[in-house]
Formats: C-alpha cells, structure tokens, sequence
C-alpha cells in the first residue's frame, strides 16, 4: 500500500453539536439517532456543485437525516430504506398509505396511555401495517431508549416519576407525523435491503447516500443489543461505498477496525466529537471519499 493511503492522522473535530438547536423531525425515539449529524450533513450538502436529484438512507431508522434533507429541500427527492418490520410499518403507513399519517396521528392523539391500555394494545395482534405500526410508536416511546429490540426493558420511573407517560407526547408527535405526511410528494419509503437499494442506485451520479449501518463493526458491537437486525457485512458496505458514483456520507463508531477498512477502500475519514444519550461526550467516524468540507 502506497503511502498516500497510510491511515490519515486528522485533526478531532471536537465542537460538540448542541442537538437542541435542530429541529426535531422524527416520531421515534431512536438508539443512535443522529441529531447531532445534522448540522454537519447541511456542510457536506452545501459543497455539492448541485443539489442531487436523489438522497438515499439505505438504513433509515428515526431518520433524522433523510426527513431534514425533505424538510429544508436539500435535494429534490429523499428515499428511505429499512428492513425492520416495525420500523417500516411506521414509514409506510405515513409515507406510502393513502391517509395514513392522519389515521396514525389521529389514533395516538386520542389514545389514553395507562399500564392496562399498553398491555392490551401490545399484546394484542395487528391486523393492519397502520395498527402495527401505531403499536410500534407506543412501544418506541415506553422504552428506555426507545429500544425496539427484543429484551427491551419498559421505563418504570421515566422522568419526573412520570413512568411510561415520559416520553409519551401525543400533540407533538401527531404534529411531527402531519408534517411528513405533507412531504409525500417528494419522500417515499422502500421496505427491504438497503445493500439492494445501494446497487439500484451505485451507478446514478445525481444520486447520493447517507449510509448508517447498525454498529457492529468493532469489537464494542452496540447494535446487536440495539437492533433487531444488526448482522451486517461491512466489507461489502465498504467495497459498494467505494464504488458509489454520486457523493455518499458514512458514519460509524469510532473504532480501529473501521479505520482499518477506510484506509482499505482508500476512503478519508474524520473523527467527530458528539453526546450521546447519556450526556457523555464520545467520538463517530464520518467517512467519505473526500472530508475536507468539514469545519468547526
């Protein structure tokens, strides 16, 4: 290997974003959400010699990022993939389902969340992707972390000892769900494999990737507690990234196996200072072919 793609020492860039100046978009409550991302994909937007036709989330989750870049008008077109059926009927009944956003809005406005209706609700098997999909947003929002996976404890004290009701704001959410289903016209929602939708689009200049896989690539391997579908094949991801046409943006727990395969796929990478939800201060790997449009 030349010494050219020897692993690049930059910088830290240790400006913690203060994630309560972005606006909150998404109705979940989500394990590495990346509010804190925000600001800085507005950068890397921003140095794109035209706005992309196409903005693809191939692991969408909260969808922080793809629901900015459709709010602010970043690109002309947002597409969201996820292969976590809960996840995806939550997406698909607002985004694809004739209606559904206001039946989903309209159901958790008027629902009155105690410990018996949430049993009943939870146990209870839906019949529909919007009652599964309802279901899922009580379930996002009375877990500690919003955790969906399995095993996933219930909050007992919550905030203020309010317990199971801490997290639970039916006016917003029901405004936030309103406010995407508004943006139908320029959002849609693919159910599946985001590595498939990667190779749909690899070859398609104008089309650009916000990648942000389950952690699972060092030896921490975070998301296999967090995510149902955690198993990943990030050689592959990285060998598909490298091949991307258009401009893509990847971020990944700082880690030296990740570093190991950026330098690998000749990829530049810069170290980001971020809160996590516990209020500590921790760093991410946001990895690109080019990094250099980052800034304090």
């Amino acid at each position: 290997m030349s010494e050219l793609w020897q692993l690049p020492m930059w910088d830290d860039v240790t400006q913690v974003v203060n994630v309560a100046s972005v606006p909150q978009r998404s109705p979940f409550r989500y394990p590495g959400g990346k509010t804190w991302l925000v600001p800085r994909t507005r950068q890397w937007l921003a140095t794109l010699p035209i706005k992309p036709l196409r903005f693809i989330e191939p692991f969408a989750g909260g969808a922080i990022v793809g629901l900015t870049v459709a709010f602010e008008e970043l690109a002309r077109s947002v597409i969201l993939v996820e292969r976590d059926e809960q996840v995806a009927a939550v997406w698909t009944t607002i985004l694809n389902t004739r209606d559904g956003a206001e039946w989903l809005a309209d159901r958790i406005a008027t629902f009155d969340l105690t410990p018996t209706s949430v049993n009943t609700l939870l146990s209870s098997r839906a019949r529909s992707a919007k009652e599964r999909a309802f279901q899922t947003i009580v379930q996002n929002r009375i877990s500690h972390g919003g955790i969906l996976a399995p095993g996933a404890g219930v909050l007992k004290h919550g905030e203020n000892g309010k317990g199971i009701r801490s997290r639970w704001y039916p006016e917003t959410l029901k405004r936030r769900i309103l406010a995407i289903g508004r943006l139908r016209d320029r959002m849609r929602f693919v159910k599946g494999d985001g590595f498939a939708v990667i190779r749909q689009y690899i070859e398609q200049p104008n089309a650009i990737f916000f990648i942000d896989p389950p952690y699972t690539a060092s030896t921490k391997r975070a998301g296999t507690r967090l995510y149902k579908y955690h198993q990943v094949d990030h050689e592959e991801l990285f060998h598909l990234a490298a091949r991307i046409k258009g401009d893509f943006l990847m971020t990944y727990d700082d880690a030296e196996e990740v570093r190991s395969l950026a330098v690998k796929y000749r990829l530049e990478y810069r170290s980001i200072a971020m809160n996590n939800t516990h209020h500590a201060t921790l760093s991410e790997l946001l990895i690109g072919r080019h990094m250099s449009w980052i800034r304090f």
